[in-house]
């Protein structure tokens, strides 16, 4: 069944997991990142234009849900709060599931030596693609620790400039990604 999620803001594959009595649909557990909540319906979010659903699971996407929460009983009501105190965990901590651009999708990170006869080296993009995410949501992490820190300012505003720093040296990495939402941003604020 096609709804939209709130986790993954866009259309995506569900599972009915509850029916009300009168026979609707009433819970729905996302195909992609594996969140459960209330059946929308059909439309692309807050607007319910009404139109079809029928975007398909973006593969090669970074997920968020570890292969425990999947296999988690979904009629279990400590497996139901388990599951929504780890959505809320990652929604709150700005972990959400992140896309790479469509050309990427499936690709190959190949580093090629300069010398001939030197064997070059190949990964899965999604695997590098899932390793820069990972980093962006480290420093966004640190970036909120560093804001808590009860430090002078002077201190606290020396390690945020490194840590925009970070965020600068990584827009590079800006290509890979899909929404431009997702993206790093330097001092300037742009690519």
């Amino acid at each position: 069944m096609d709804d939209w999620c709130r986790a993954c803001k866009a259309a995506r594959t569900h599972v009915i997991v509850a029916v009300a009595v009168d026979g609707t649909i009433s819970q729905v557990l996302c195909g992609f990142c594996g969140s459960r909540h209330r059946f929308r319906g059909r439309g692309p979010g807050p607007d319910r234009s009404g139109e079809s659903l029928a975007a398909p699971v973006q593969p090669g996407a970074a997920v968020l849900v570890s292969d425990r929460e999947r296999s988690l009983s979904v009629s279990d009501p400590s497996t139901d709060l388990e599951m929504m105190l780890r959505r809320v965990i990652r929604e709150e901590a700005g972990l959400t599931p992140v896309a790479p651009s469509e050309k990427w999708r499936g690709g190959d990170l190949v580093l090629r030596p300069r010398a001939p006869g030197l064997k070059e080296q190949s990964w899965p993009i999604e695997s590098f693609f899932h390793k820069v995410v990972m980093l962006r949501n480290r420093l966004r992490v640190l970036e909120q620790q560093v804001n808590g820190l009860e430090v002078p300012e002077d201190v606290k505003l020396k390690l945020q400039t490194y840590i925009t720093g970070c965020y600068g040296s990584l827009t590079s990495f800006n290509v890979l990604f899909a929404d431009p939402d997702d993206r790093f941003r330097g001092s300037g604020g742009g690519e």
